[in-house]
């Protein structure tokens, strides 16, 4: 098992890398996320990582976080083990086709594309506000279509390097009425799987900071029950106004990333 730390330009910054840690274990207690969206751009442009090596630290340090909100929504009964198993089938069946089209498709278009499907969810989450009580029966139709979501999110995760969450839970929300806490939830539960098998593979290419992802990872478990316990303090539709924002910082991110740079002379 190689973990090369000579790709590691950077000295590692703990004190930056905690609050990174922090940032992201309240936005995976509270919108059910990875936090992935948070940590590499923290390490590629404040602490000056890679990419590839960002990327799979952050897969690594996601895990973490994601253990700890799962414990803290099965307490509450909001984590669906079928669900997420169907899901998290699909995102391993996604991810390896995402990978591919990145070779045919124009990241950027794919971008701008993105941020479009994120404009219609955000208006959507104004117009169904989550039932706290609603589960989500799973039928052989049902399963196919979830199953077809975890497809869906694995590939953006292939090709924009998305995490699951994102996807996941306004799907389960807005397609198959699941309440908004058991959608997070879940979603964390997926996302515990997609982060160790990613991690296995990047682990043996030498593309994960252990030490700089045990920090991250710690201080975001630390923090991310307080953000399931916000997640549930929260009014279903003001959750919906709170995740509508979390999407809005995404957009941003992702349209400074995808917008036309001037080429240098």
């Amino acid at each position: 098992m190689a973990v090369v730390d000579s790709q590691l330009a950077p000295r590692r910054n703990w004190a930056a890398l905690a609050v990174t840690g922090m940032l992201v274990g309240l936005a995976s207690g509270l919108f059910g996320v990875g936090g992935g969206l948070i940590i590499v751009p923290a390490l590629v442009l404040w602490l000056g990582y890679q990419q590839r090596l960002a990327a799979g630290t952050s897969l690594l340090a996601i895990v973490a976080p994601s253990l700890a909100g799962v414990a803290s929504y099965a307490t509450q009964g909001h984590v669906d083990p079928l669900l997420a198993g169907l899901l998290a089938g699909g995102s391993i069946v996604g991810a390896p086709i995402g990978a591919w089209l990145l070779a045919k498709l124009s990241k950027r278009a794919l971008q701008w594309s993105f941020i479009a499907f994120l404009v219609v969810v955000i208006a959507l989450l104004f117009v169904v506000i989550p039932d706290r009580d609603a589960r989500v029966h799973v039928d052989l139709v049902n399963g196919a279509l979830i199953v077809l979501v975890g497809v869906g999110a694995g590939v953006l995760a292939g090709l924009l390097g998305i995490g699951g969450g994102i996807v996941v839970v306004p799907a389960l929300v807005l397609l198959f009425g699941a309440s908004d806490v058991m959608a997070k939830g879940t979603s964390l539960l997926m996302i515990i799987a997609t982060g160790i098998a990613g991690t296995v593979a990047n682990v043996r290419r030498g593309n994960v900071d252990l030490r700089a992802a045990g920090v991250i990872g710690l201080a975001a478990a630390l923090l991310t029950p307080a953000g399931v316990w916000i997640a549930h303090a929260l009014d279903p539709f003001w959750a919906n106004v709170a995740f509508a924002g979390f999407l809005v910082f995404v957009i941003i991110r992702m349209a400074i990333d995808a917008w036309p740079r001037r080429r240098e002379p």
